[in-house]
């Protein structure tokens, strides 16, 4: 599948690791800093691993950005 730009992944999980500008991480459903206005990684060649290992899946993803946003959120809140 190939990622339809949507940005859930970088609204939706929350980061442990240090991303650039935000060295505590990304708490989950909070914008990513360098998510773009056109919804692409603003620092795309420094993201951290788990950005990068991220693959957009149907059934993560969905349909619609607000079905990812709702899967991403769904399986946050079963993994804590």
């Amino acid at each position: 599948m190939n990622c339809n730009r949507c940005g859930a992944c970088c609204i939706a999980p929350s980061i442990s690791s240090a991303i650039p500008g935000m060295p505590g991480g990304k708490p989950a459903g909070v914008r990513c800093i360098h998510l773009t206005a056109d919804r692409t990684c603003g620092i795309y060649d420094q993201r951290p691993l788990v950005c990068r290992e991220f693959t957009p899946t149907p059934e993560l993803c969905g349909a619609s950005r607000d079905e990812a946003l709702a899967n991403l959120a769904r399986l946050e809140v079963l993994t804590r």
